[in-house]
């Protein structure tokens, strides 16, 4: 397994975005999927897939708790760039049976009852989005927050059996603004209003002067990993306190 990891990691280190995808498309035809949520990165990443018409299928979870903006965006884009971006909900029984038994807002009330919604309207859908695949790209970039900070550009999911690769992990919050602004590509309206890091509606606040892109998630998990379970490093959270 680990022979295969440092052969990808060394053939796209050197890359930029758009080659290093290219190469990914090329190595593993058909077996590469990526996760969408509309974030600046993401729609960089979409922009690059769509110009170089690659065998990449892209898709989101819709938690159904998303932001009317983020769905205005879904559907921009896809008019933009001429593709359908399948959306993969949550079960309804279990989130009938969530809410009947923690009520509609439970994951304001305990961590475990956030993480478990976050299963529910995340997690699940994800393996059914990533099933019988095997890359998995996600627009993580290291200047997110500090759990962040120490990823590889691949890395091997032991829990969902594939591996990850984060093709701009790199890339610095200028160069970004960048090629968002020089490719004209479509973005989230709420970043206008200081939503540096956009989830679902009810767990995602503006970030205040000096804090971290992603202190606006789960705000009132003070000392807690702030992280839903999607993005892991071999198969396990790594654990992080705000600043």
């Amino acid at each position: 397994m680990s022979e295969v990891l440092n052969r990808i990691s060394s053939s796209l280190e050197s890359l930029n975005l758009e080659d290093r995808l290219v190469l990914i498309a090329d190595l593993f035809p058909g077996q590469v999927v990526f996760s969408t949520s509309f974030s600046k990165e993401d729609q960089l990443i979409t922009e690059r897939i769509v110009k170089r018409n690659l065998d990449v299928e892209i898709f989101t979870l819709d938690t159904l708790k998303l932001f009317p903006e983020t769905r205005e965006l879904w559907k921009e884009t896809e008019r933009k760039y001429g593709l359908t971006i399948k959306g993969y909900k949550p079960e309804k029984e279990a989130v009938d049976n969530y809410v009947k038994q923690h009520g509609e807002e439970g994951y304001y009330k305990d961590i475990s009852l956030r993480k478990e919604c976050c299963y529910i309207r995340k997690i699940a859908p994800l393996k059914k989005a990533l099933a019988g695949k095997e890359i998995w790209l996600s627009g993580v970039r290291a200047s997110h927050s500090n759990a962040r900070s120490n990823k590889s550009v691949v890395e091997y999911d032991t829990a969902l059996e594939l591996y990850k690769i984060y093709p701009l992990l790199e890339i610095s919050d200028q160069e970004l603004e960048q090629e968002i602004i020089s490719k004209q590509i479509p973005v989230n309206k709420l970043y206008s209003k200081n939503f540096l890091s956009i989830g679902c509606a009810p767990c995602t606040r503006a970030v205040q002067p000096g804090e971290d892109a992603r202190a606006g998630r789960w705000w009132w998990e003070q000392d807690e990993v702030q992280e839903c379970g999607l993005h892991v490093k071999n198969g396990k959270l790594v654990r992080s306190k705000k600043g």
